[in-house]
């Protein structure tokens, strides 16, 4: 399995060989109440790389009712496939993709990649900060690509749904350790989590320096939590947006992990469905 990540030495080297492939640069730079994207996009970002609004391009709009859907339902495959047409993405054209909130952004953005069917994706391994510590280059200004040749496919990657949550091996939490215990919940109605399901917070994947854990220790910190290669593993967090972090470092480490894209915000709207705390 080859790794989901790229460091910055590697993507400015193949940015700077006039005979490597090019390379679509993707900047999904968001965080809850920060600064807004589009305008941190046209302040700097990389060379080339077009901006992509996580809640219209990465997510349908929020169903958070009993029937199920979410605060970031995946998108419609032909929603996907028209912004990232739109964003200059093809087939055959490798996707790097970054953010500067510890990779939980892009992190989706790799997944729905993968998802529909992109074979070559991955995530700046540091994200914004990586790249300009690394003496990356730096461009200004609105980004219009060319547009692009992506058809999207369904399934590749592998998803839990409402009705199968309680039926896997080993079901994650990506969430903070309070919003898992059911201390604190500032976004959803209920507090707790998923009965059953373990907590690995995204904020253990990684360095100090703000990088991936290498393979081994996150092979190590999921087994921990009872997550071993070949397992029945999904992973769920508030929305279905963070845990994409989760799924991608259990990716690093080997283990192929499912998506529960509607996560606690689904869950939590039908009063009638288990909840555990503490």
């Amino acid at each position: 399995m080859s790794s989901p990540l790229i460091s910055v030495p590697v993507l400015r080297g193949l940015l700077d060989d006039p005979h490597a492939p090019d390379v679509t640069l993707l900047d999904v730079r968001y965080r809850l109440g920060g600064p807004a994207g589009p305008e941190q996009h046209a302040a700097g970002h990389l060379p080339g790389a077009a901006y992509v609004d996580l809640d219209t391009d990465l997510a349908a709009p929020p169903a958070t009712t009993p029937d199920g859907g979410g605060r970031h339902p995946l998108p419609a495959t032909e929603d996907l496939q028209a912004a990232m047409r739109r964003l200059g993405v093809d087939d055959g054209r490798p996707v790097v993709v970054y953010d500067d909130w510890s990779g939980l952004a892009a992190a989706r953005a790799w997944w729905l990649l993968r998802h529909h069917g992109h074979s070559n994706v991955r995530v700046l391994d540091g994200g914004w900060a990586a790249w300009l510590a690394g003496g990356g280059s730096v461009e200004t200004g609105p980004v219009d690509p060319a547009p692009g040749g992506f058809t999207a496919r369904q399934r590749r990657m592998p998803l839990v749904e409402l009705d199968g949550v309680l039926d896997v091996d080993v079901l994650v939490d990506a969430r903070a350790p309070e919003r898992y215990r059911g201390e604190v919940e500032p976004m959803d109605p209920v507090a707790g989590r998923v009965p059953g399901a373990v907590n690995v917070p995204t904020t253990t994947n990684l360095t100090s320096a703000g990088t991936f854990r290498d393979a081994a220790t996150l092979r190590a910190l999921y087994a921990a939590e009872g997550v071993e290669p070949g397992a029945d593993v999904a992973a769920y967090c508030g929305s279905g947006v963070t845990t994409c972090h989760d799924v991608l470092a259990m990716e690093v480490a080997g283990i192929r992990a499912a998506l529960y894209p509607g996560s606690w915000s689904e869950w939590s709207a039908d009063p009638s469905r288990p909840v555990e705390r503490g």
